[in-house]
């Protein structure tokens, strides 16, 4: 059984959403055991990383950024990456703003900066628009286009589970790409 830790920061429950969606997408993937902690959880004991075969980062953005408690997360692993501990393990990072773009690009680059960092396997996300096949832009799976990551968008005011049918669509997509991903990678290890 591969170990996948969905590590999550979530400020008004919208990330935590789309973490929930990764996961449901994650665990229809036979073999694999996926787990939802919160980053500011696991900053505290980071060692508990090592017992993982893959991670899902997620994180709002934030000012073009991951947020403070994400970050405060990924400074908490430096012991880590100096014992190259998390080497060989897969990551994949997913992100939510309240705008069409948000800068969210910047944000996952920042996850995939941290994981090359410790020599981690890059996850993208291959899932094509939809919306060029004709499915409607708000039902369209990846319909914001990211190819490096995960990407959502919900209002800022709204409530914590108020995204369109193709985020949440492709939330669970998502998931399941990375956990097919992940026993790949477990059989040729």
């Amino acid at each position: 059984m591969s170990k996948l830790a969905i590590i999550y920061h979530s400020a008004h429950g919208h990330t935590e959403h789309i973490a929930r969606l990764v996961r449901i997408g994650a665990m229809d993937i036979g073999g694999v055991d996926a787990r939802l902690i919160k980053a500011e959880d696991i900053a505290l004991t980071p060692d508990e990383l090592i017992g993982y075969d893959g991670f899902v980062f997620g994180s709002p953005t934030y000012l073009g950024g991951v947020s403070g408690p994400f970050k405060g997360f990924m400074d908490s692993t430096g012991r880590l990456w100096r014992t190259q501990q998390l080497k060989g393990k897969l990551a994949a990072g997913f992100t939510v703003s309240s705008l069409p773009s948000g800068d969210k690009q910047s944000t996952l680059l920042s996850m995939f900066v941290f994981s090359m960092q410790h020599g981690m396997l890059w996850v993208g996300n291959p899932i094509l628009p939809e919306q060029h096949s004709g499915v409607p832009y708000d039902e369209a799976a990846n319909r914001l286009g990211s190819w490096s990551g995960l990407m959502a968008q919900a209002g800022h005011a709204a409530p914590a589970d108020s995204f369109v049918p193709g985020d949440v669509k492709t939330a669970r997509m998502f998931g399941r790409h990375v956990a097919h991903s992940l026993t790949r990678v477990a059989v040729a290890a």
